[in-house]
């Protein structure tokens, strides 16, 4: 075999790797991966975005990793209201159901916003964006995953959008009201 043969075969088998391993998220259409400062918006178009100044993550080995377990949200205002980012935990892998949806709501349990998902993440932390409009005079908000399979509960996470200051509920396998709580 001459090394021209060889290195068009070796060309070709890298290219069909790449491919194979992109394959796997297509079709995903807006349900795209925060990394770094650059991610993609809701309708697809990529956007830069200065680092964010407040990360709260609250991890444990404790979570139930059946239900979809809010675990980092990082909140910037912006012309069209507050951009959330929003890291979710669950066990896609474990069960027929996947994460589905989080959702942005008023202490009161009034949505404000909702991020659909579209795909099982499997058994890793994931990032999803969306700008959600907040009334004026909100300041405290709550962010809940839910899943196929069980619905809402597992860990929310009430934020602060005016500091970005953040507090983890634990809400057990149902979902729990947070009108009681003070704000972060």
């Amino acid at each position: 075999m001459s090394p021209t043969h060889r290195t068009r075969r070796a060309a070709l088998c890298l290219a069909g790797v790449a491919v194979v391993g992109v394959a796997g998220c297509a079709g995903d259409g807006p349900d795209t991966t925060t990394t770094g400062t650059g991610t993609e918006s809701a309708d697809g178009a990529a956007t830069e975005s200065p680092e964010p100044t407040d990360t709260a993550t609250a991890e444990s080995p404790e979570l139930d990793l059946r239900e979809a377990n809010v675990v980092g949200v990082t909140v910037e205002s912006n012309a069209d209201g507050y951009r959330f980012d929003v890291t979710l935990l669950h066990d896609d892998d474990g069960e027929d159901g996947y994460a589905n949806w989080w959702q942005v709501e008023t202490t009161a349990g009034d949505r404000l916003g909702r991020r659909e998902l579209l795909h099982a993440h499997g058994t890793r932390e994931f990032t999803r964006s969306t700008t959600v409009s907040v009334p004026a005079g909100t300041v405290c908000v709550v962010v809940r995953g839910h899943d196929q399979t069980h619905g809402y509960g597992g860990q929310s996470m009430l934020v602060n959008v005016e500091t970005g200051e953040t507090e983890a509920v634990r809400q057990g396998a149902e979902r729990r009201s947070a009108a009681d709580r003070g704000c972060p």
